[in-house]
């Protein structure tokens, strides 16, 4: 009733009740009215119908209000009760999306392509209600099939229209996907973690698994490679095993290449990595008989391994297993222990470099090794003077002594090696510079203190007494020993009663298991002494013509080493001296002997 019409009427006299007012709900703002929809269709319609420049333009000028009209749409349909009443209100719709999706240069942007996505799925019936809905769901499915599929052919129309070539188009597409999304990476794991929140940084993780079909291109190496940096330091989104296999493979296989910091977490992940980098190493200096030791040394710190477990105790603790694993294999492998011991040296010295409030105890990388040793071994000869070695040796020499003759009373009667041992000869194995220096000062060993290095010698290359004879190595090599100081006292014939040098004194006793001479993979290794000459012998014999000053030495050296086969360990081991030495007092003196014996032995070409 309007306002003049009750103005005419006399005012009731008792209140009458009013009815309440009939509420016309609003419209909302999400809804979309059939006019524009109409004028929608018409304007992509016209795309169709137009030159392809006319239409880039077109499209260019209403993308924008384009994508607000269908976030608007997107709304609108979300907000309707089913796919039924929203055809019911817009029936233009199914063929307004379907024109819609035909035309790349709307489908290209990715935006008004996510919106498209949208809208399609915001139409899906889960339970189709009647035939209208399941061919909609029909429909739908054909068309987010061809979006998703026919992406090639909308790339090859845009290259066509853009005159770019196909792999030019590809490559820059690439380039530009993957550095936008290592930027984001970037971006989101710059902030710290809460290990009791969701952590941004699991997005890193997705990031990785997505780019697992890329891991051959050579293109997306720097951002996988970024990736496992982050992921080594986040707290909650460490990367799955597909994708750490998926790249692992790819880099054994040389189709990815990444970076040192990369290669280091990628190294942290993958413990079949890890091996394999392991065992190739191991690998080039057992099967190569012209490896140097100074070669292995620079093989060793290009490979960054020794760097990385000074960085990851896990990781110096696993390669030590795979040593100790080889060593029980092939015990007898000069080039080996060579092997083990330039690693513990470099390793040693990237363990020096760190920060000493970031630097955990010996003890951790070592853990099975016996507490009273440990110190004294991995100290290094050059951070004591000379005049403390011998004492230094006599000590370390009397432990392992004891330690061994208590743990092989206790032990089971087998001939393997106790456990504790076998860690105290794997730890002098690692710290075999101090053997260098036992040879060294037997050379000048008075009649009172030659035993303990004597021992010493003896248990490096024989370290239990049932399995390996050590008792009875020591007494061939303490007459080995004998026989050198008298023969380098006087280099005229030897006396009557002391037997020649290349004779019985390089016979041993036979172990009870034959040394492995092959890896499993059939290469044949370097480095396994002939069974007739004992390897401490030889290196007695190295020291000798070494250390001694007399001129005759080179010849000694030359006669027994050519007897017995021998030429490439003697090579191996003058090498090894030389690295020592030139780091030492001796490099006027001693070098150009070491260089002599070197060419004396050289095999002639």
């Amino acid at each position: 009733m309007s306002d003049t019409m009750s103005s005419q009427l006399p005012p009731p006299q008792t209140p009458v009740p009013q009815p309440p007012p009939v509420q016309t709900p609003p419209l909302l703002e999400s809804e979309v009215d059939i006019q524009e929809l109409q004028f929608w269709f018409d304007t992509v319609k016209t795309w169709d119908q137009t030159d392809r420049t006319k239409t880039h333009e077109d499209i260019c000028v209403h993308l924008r209000p384009l994508r607000a009209f269908l976030h608007k749409l997107q709304a609108s349909i979300s907000s309707t009760g089913s796919t039924t009443e929203v055809l019911r209100k817009l029936p233009l719709l199914g063929q307004f999306l379907g024109r819609l999706c035909w035309i790349f240069y709307v489908t290209a942007d990715s935006t008004s392509r996510l919106l498209l996505f949208q809208c399609l799925w915001g139409m899906y019936s889960e339970e189709p209600g009647n035939v209208v809905e399941a061919k909609a769901n029909q429909w739908i499915r054909k068309i987010l099939c061809q979006l998703t599929t026919d992406e090639d052919i909308t790339a090859e129309a845009l290259m066509k229209h853009l005159g770019v070539p196909s792999a030019e188009y590809h490559l820059k597409v690439l380039r530009t996907m993957l550095a936008r999304v290592g930027e984001h990476a970037g971006v989101i794991c710059t902030f710290s973690c809460d290990i009791n929140q969701s952590c941004p940084c699991e997005i890193v993780q997705a990031t990785a698994e997505a780019c697992v079909p890329l891991v051959t291109c050579p293109e997306a190496a720097s951002l996988i490679g970024a990736l496992l940096k982050l992921a080594v330091t986040s707290v909650k989104a460490p990367l799955t095993d597909h994708c750490i296999q998926a790249i692992s493979s790819a880099h054994s296989s040389q189709l990815f290449p990444l970076d040192g910091p990369a290669m280091v977490s990628l190294w942290w992940y993958s413990v079949s990595s890890l091996e394999e980098t392991v065992l190739s190493l191991m690998e080039q200096v057992l099967t190569n008989n012209k490896t140097t030791p100074h070669e292995v040394q620079h093989l060793m710190s290009n490979s960054l391994l020794p760097k990385a477990c000074a960085q990851h105790c896990s990781m110096f603790l696993m390669v030590n297993e795979i040593f100790r694993s080889a060593l029980k294999q092939m015990e007898q492998n000069e080039f080996l222990k060579c092997f083990i011991k330039t690693f513990t040296m470099c390793f040693l010295k990237e363990l020096a470099m760190k920060e000493p409030r970031m630097s955990l105890p010996l003890k951790a990388y070592f853990p099975k090794a016996p507490a009273d040793v440990l110190l004294p071994l991995l100290t290094q000869p050059s951070e004591m003077s000379e005049d403390a070695w011998r004492d230094h040796l006599s000590w370390v020499s009397g432990s392992l002594q004891r330690l061994s003759e208590e743990e092989e009373r206790n032990s089971d009667g087998t001939n393997r090696a106790p456990p504790l041992v076998f860690e105290a000869w794997f730890l002098l194995v690692c710290c075999s510079q101090w053997l260098d220096v036992a040879l060294q000062l037997l050379v000048s060993s008075q009649d009172t203190d030659y035993e303990p290095l004597l021992w010493l010698l003896t248990f490096y290359h024989h370290p239990t007494n049932r399995g390996h004879h050590r008792d009875q190595h020591l007494v061939v090599t303490r007459e080995a020993w004998r026989h050198m100081c008298v023969l380098y006292t006087d280099m005229g014939a030897p006396p009557p009663d002391t037997p020649p040098l290349d004779a019985p004194l390089l016979d041993t006793p036979p172990l009870n298991t034959p040394p492995l001479d092959t890896l499993p993979g059939g290469a044949p290794l370097v480095g396994v002494p002939p069974s007739g000459a004992p390897a401490s012998i030889l290196q007695l014999l190295y020291s000798f013509a070494i250390f001694s000053p007399l001129s005759g030495s080179t010849q000694v050296l030359q006669t027994v080493v050519e007897r017995s086969g021998v030429t490439r360990e003697a090579l191996c081991v003058l090498s090894s001296l030389e690295m020592r030495l030139r780091g030492g007092g001796y490099a006027h003196t001693l070098l150009p002997m070491i260089k002599a014996l070197k060419q004396a032995l050289a095999p002639k070409t």
